[in-house]
């Protein structure tokens, strides 16, 4: 079975080819940020991207005919349980009006629909970020009708939990882990027998990040509003100007390591360790949600290739479970075992 794999990005489009779960070929398409903001909204780059996807596909020697399914990373759409779902004309109707706000990765669907129907084959798209199977008691925020949100790095979590069951020679469906996504943004979740039942997620809540403040203190966010009055600059500023980048000025991690470690900078060696302590604080909740049942704790994204930030995270929760260090993503080995557990008999999911 051959899959063709899309995963849009904010100014890249990533494509792979695998051959079962072998990676026969992959390509990265650089997206010119200048002519991306010609368009006004994300699905009208469908056709700016969709010809890009297309020629890259033949230089890498390959039709849509060539494939038995296309798969493709899924977006900002309604909560959703895990699993690998049918592109189908509501999830098309969702990435038209975004429920929850516009983002690149909600592009895949739109691309894999047409390359697919163009081949006759199935569009397939897996784990998306608004993947919820958060158990009911986590779900009260403290204040009636503000329910917390389910948004963390499903894809990317699912896949490296997979990884981690498979190292502990166990199924994922049988164990209890803690993941932590350490990318440009972060979160944390408690995966019990195969399912979040917890999560901390940057957009709303816990450790800071790069760019998000996490869980910023109240009074100051309310005061913060007032002053600036303005809902958009706001969100900006709280969205992708906070966290590392507010105290420090730049998002680039390995510059803050190198500065935090030069024995020359105090204030990013006080950001740094806060990092690692405000993620290790997140940890140490989703332990609690297991109930100190944990199989393993997992650290991942381009972060976890950081020795340093590995041993003093390690240093903190070593106490709790045996740390495993997956650096990097996996997202397009997960699109593809995705694609490929359902050609192969597995459960399809209806959106």
């Amino acid at each position: 079975m051959k899959v063709f794999i899309i995963n849009p990005g904010a100014t890249s489009t990533k494509l792979a080819v695998y051959d079962e779960e072998t990676e026969v070929a992959k390509k990265t398409i650089h997206h010119d940020a200048a002519e991306l903001a010609h368009f006004e909204k994300v699905p009208d780059q469908k056709e700016y991207r969709e010809k890009m996807v297309l020629d890259a596909m033949k230089e890498m020697g390959f039709e849509p005919s060539d494939f038995d399914a296309v798969c493709s990373r899924g977006g900002l759409f309604k909560h959703i349980p895990s699993g690998t779902y049918a592109v189908n004309d509501q999830v098309i109707e969702t990435v038209m009006d975004p429920p929850y706000g516009e983002h690149a990765s909600n592009l895949g669907v739109l691309l894999a629909r047409d390359i697919a129907d163009s081949a006759g084959i199935p569009a397939y798209f897996v784990d998306p970020v608004s993947v919820d199977e958060l158990q009911d008691v986590a779900r009260v925020s403290g204040f009636k009708g503000w329910e917390r949100q389910s948004f963390f790095h499903a894809l990317n979590q699912k896949g490296m939990a997979r990884k981690a069951a498979e190292k502990l020679g166990k199924a994922y469906e049988d164990c209890n882990l803690i993941v932590c996504h350490l990318g440009g943004g972060v979160s944390t979740a408690a995966h019990c027998k195969g399912r979040v039942i917890d999560m901390f997620n940057v957009k709303d809540d816990g450790a800071f990040s790069t760019d998000r403040g996490g869980a910023l203190p109240v009074n100051a966010v309310i005061n913060y509003c007032f002053e600036v009055g303005d809902k958009k600059k706001v969100k900006k500023v709280l969205g992708s100007e906070s966290g590392i980048y507010s105290y420090l000025g730049t998002k680039d991690f390995i510059d803050v390591e190198k500065r935090a470690l030069s024995g020359t900078d105090p204030e990013a060696a006080l950001v740094f360790d806060a990092f690692i302590y405000q993620q290790v604080k997140d940890i140490g909740a989703m332990a609690v949600v297991l109930r100190m049942d944990v199989d393993a704790i997992v650290l991942t994204g381009g972060m976890a290739n950081s020795k340093v930030l590995c041993e003093r995270m390690s240093s903190y929760i070593d106490k709790i479970a045996p740390v495993m260090v997956l650096p990097g993503e996996a997202e397009m080995e997960s699109l593809a075992k995705g694609a490929l557990r359902v050609l192969h008999g597995g459960k399809l999911m209806e959106y």
